[in-house]
């Protein structure tokens, strides 16, 4: 690897948190006009390196050689300046400003004496969207944004920088296949401009489609970089989790008896740009895993919203173990047994300024009350149970939440809705940004919940894990229930053209 090609060279960097070593040594090498894949589990050190690289973290040792040059640390306006930008994992959108207020924060074209020229900054924004040929009006608010419109907007707002080095966090987590085809272009066409790209992802396919080389970590250690042609998923994933790893879907079968909870009929009309369903009906079963399908925007988790109480049916009616009930509120749902593992863990989950026992006893307080205060020996013990069980990686309970991976993250989510001991459980991409280890934890724990007659609705946009682990699957489309699966006959291909609105094609 000659040196000239190299633009990036990260150099023995250890970084260390209250308890944990999140990086221990750790060296990277990325060349110029090249996709460099950064792969391992969840808490393997991936965004922790790349903060260290953004000047977000100081770490404890080690540098960072940029286009031959030693980067400062814990600036980020210094990477930044000197070519650095990255698309972060979590998206932050500023909800009540534009879509090119928030592209160019900080970096608005001015009159002078700083008075924004908010008709060059629309330009600016309607220039760039045409260059990626995305299609959103550079005027509209963020708050009126679809989570793949904003994720979108956050690939432009990096790619507007101008950078030599595009660091690339979990982009597809959040959109479309025809929307990640139309990123791989952007990303061609960077690496034409000799741009370099580091690529974080959890999706296989994705690191052999565009990666050139990748990189592994693994407990915060480096294991090893390949080229991308020279290695397969399985040896990928030996040098991820140490070890070989088998049937990431371990859908085990349970009995599957009485229906548990029915809805009729349910519909909600949205106000402008808010996805709306109407008519949808389904049930599950006790010891049965419901699967619902769909592209983004077919309005899975609006359904799901609504069914919990977090929005209000226009019409509908819902029962349990065959007795109409009325939900209005979480609290309604939560008292009827029903628990709700959202998408987005971090903006309508997670406390994240919290410690890891306060997060998972949050939805289930009146249980560990005694004479009006918190019994803390029964919180620890029961916590630590549950800890365990989902293997949470946390120096202790008093770990701030915001300092996991997002892996484990969901995990201690997972155990706030256990801890409310539901009969029926809603949850809404329960693997998403979840590395293979992960992912066949909880599909592992899905199956032993069905098998203790728990009914579960599985929100997934990943076709292996609805094919995987699903007895029945529901296909949406623009709000509609458009047929409904079972196991055996299900397909990828009739999933697909359901999803797609092609009902003659899937029967």
């Amino acid at each position: 690897m000659s040196k000239e090609n190299i633009i990036l060279e990260m150099k023995n960097i250890t970084k260390v948190f209250p308890g944990v070593k999140a990086l221990d040594n750790v060296n990277l090498k990325v060349k110029k006009g090249t996709v460099h894949g950064l792969m391992g589990e969840n808490g393997a050190g991936k965004s922790t390196l790349m903060k260290v690289l953004m000047g977000i973290y100081e770490p404890e040792k080690g540098e960072v050689m940029f286009k031959g040059k030693q980067l400062k640390f814990a600036d980020v306006n210094n990477s930044l300046e000197k070519g650095i930008s990255m698309i972060h994992q979590e998206l932050s959108p500023i909800p009540y400003t534009t879509i090119a207020e928030n592209i160019f924060l900080g970096r608005e074209p001015t009159y002078g004496f700083g008075v924004v020229n908010h008709k060059q900054l629309f330009k600016n924004t309607k220039d760039l969207f045409e260059n990626l040929n995305i299609d959103l009006n550079p005027k509209t608010k963020m708050k009126d944004l679809s989570i793949a419109d904003m994720q979108m907007v956050e690939i432009a707002k990096a790619i507007s920088y101008d950078a030599d080095l595009i660091i690339m966090d979990e982009p597809t987590s959040a959109i479309t296949d025809k929307e990640v085809d139309h990123l791989f272009k952007m990303i061609r066409n960077l690496k034409e401009k000799d741009v370099a790209v580091i690529y974080i992802t959890h999706k296989m396919e994705e690191v052999f489609q565009i990666t050139d080389e990748v990189t592994v970590l693994r407990d915060g250690k480096y294991i090893g970089t390949e080229k991308s042609e020279d290695i397969d998923s399985d040896q990928l994933i030996t040098m991820m989790v140490g070890r070989e790893l088998g049937e990431v879907f371990i859908k085990e079968e349970s009995e599957i008896k009485e229906v548990l909870l029915s809805a009729e009929n349910l519909s909600k009309e949205g106000k402008l740009r808010e996805t709306t369903f109407k008519d949808v009906s389904f049930d599950v079963k006790e010891g049965e895993i419901l699967g619902f399908s769909g592209l983004v925007g077919s309005g899975r988790s609006e359904v799901m919203e609504a069914l919990f109480g977090i929005t209000n049916l226009d019409s509908g009616k819902i029962y349990i173990k065959g007795e109409e009930v009325v939900i209005d509120s979480p609290s309604d749902a939560i008292k009827n047994k029903l628990a709700l593992l959202t998408e987005d863990r971090k903006s309508s989950g997670l406390y994240l300024p919290l410690p890891v026992d306060e997060n998972m006893i949050s939805a289930s307080i009146d249980k560990f009350l005694s004479k009006n205060f918190i019994d803390n020996k029964k919180v620890k013990k029961e916590c630590q149970e549950l800890s365990e069980k989902l293997n949470i990686k946390t120096p202790s309970l008093a770990q701030i939440v915001d300092n996991l991976s997002g892996g484990n993250q969901q995990k201690v989510l997972i155990a706030r809705w256990l801890l409310t001991d539901p009969d029926i459980l809603i949850l809404d991409e329960p693997t998403r940004g979840i590395d293979v280890g992960a992912k066949s934890e909880i599909h592992k724990l899905m199956s032993a919940l069905a098998q203790t007659g728990k009914a579960i609705i599985m929100i997934s946009s990943e076709m292996p894990e609805i094919l995987g682990m699903s007895d029945r699957i529901v296909v949406m489309h623009e709000g509609k229930k458009m047929g409904e699966l079972t196991r055996e006959e299900a397909t990828q291909e009739k999933i697909m053209n359901l999803a797609s609105g092609n009902i003659k094609e899937a029967i």
